[in-house]
């Protein structure tokens, strides 16, 4: 039986924080300042409590300043569009992330929207979405981005390759269809109300699961050889009242793929390791001008 290359997503994205804290230093040199990423956390929900002390830890790793702004879960919407408007405003601060969810008096879309494009190092603004279906340059989201550096560890080229692509979620979904349609893949989306998935998927070079559905791609949607970018993750119940963690893929059926994702250890790692590279990249373009 053979066994499929597991993608290190923890070493890739190792690797590619060491390389932004190099780039980060010699940034500090030439302007006098480091990076720095502005977090503004809404309310105390766990989940994001746990993610934003990650990217925190992770940016001091890689040399970026982070300043964290905690508000209480009541805070007036109208006090969150100022706090982000100073963001905007302030020249030592490249990248903004809002964190989300959000208290449900606050709308979301709006709140993005109010950011500057320039400093969306999550690349949900709606300039930064265009700029990325026109295949400009852009702030592009991290999770999608991450699929991509992943991919490239495992197939030279991308082009010509047919990609699958399980969700359209505007966070992953959509975002790493434009990217591999920029890389000239053959890309076909589908969702849930795809009829026949499975037959879609075995056709497919590269399967690029991103449904938020635990095990829904099985060993036999997968042809011989293909490459499985498992992005999502989910906790589920296990033996004895403990969770664990599982992808979208059934992990233990993808024995003849040719390179697969663990979860976790896939795609989490690169999603912050590419927030990290989106906020030096922020800032060297408003230091360039």
């Amino acid at each position: 039986m053979t066994v499929p290359k597991l993608i290190d997503g923890k070493r890739i994205a190792s690797e590619l924080c060491d390389r932004v804290a190099g780039d980060a230093d010699t940034f500090r040199q030439q302007y006098g300042l480091q990076p720095t990423l502005a977090v503004v956390l809404v309310g105390a929900d766990p989940a994001s409590e746990i993610y934003v002390r990650q990217k925190v830890i992770q940016c001091r790793k890689a040399g970026i300043r982070s300043t964290q702004h905690r508000l209480s879960e009541l805070t007036p919407e109208a006090a969150l569009f100022k706090l982000i408007g100073a963001l905007n405003g302030d020249p030592t601060v490249h990248g903004i992330l809002v964190q989300l969810p959000l208290p449900v008096h606050i709308d979301a879309a709006r709140v993005l929207d109010a950011i500057d494009p320039a400093k969306d190092v999550d690349g949900f603004h709606p300039v930064n979405v265009g700029r990325l279906s026109t295949g400009t340059a852009a702030l592009v989201p991290c999770t999608p981005l991450g699929c991509m550096l992943l991919l490239d560890t495992v197939i030279d080229p991308l082009r010509g390759k047919h990609a699958v692509v399980i969700g359209k979620s505007n966070i992953v979904g959509k975002p790493v269809a434009l990217l591999l349609l920029e890389r000239e893949c053959t890309v076909t989306v589908t969702h849930i109300a795809t009829q026949g998935l499975p037959g879609i998927a075995r056709n497919a070079d590269i399967v690029i699961a991103a449904a938020g559905a635990p095990r829904l791609v099985r060993g036999d949607w997968i042809k011989p050889g293909a490459v499985v970018i498992d992005v999502g993750i989910t906790r589920v119940p296990g033996i004895g009242g403990k969770a664990s963690i599982v992808g979208d893929c059934a992990a233990d059926e993808m024995e003849h793929a040719a390179a697969v994702t663990p979860v976790p250890g896939g795609v989490g790692p690169m999603t912050i390791a590419c927030l990290l590279a989106n906020t030096l990249k922020a800032a060297r373009n408003l230091h360039h001008g």
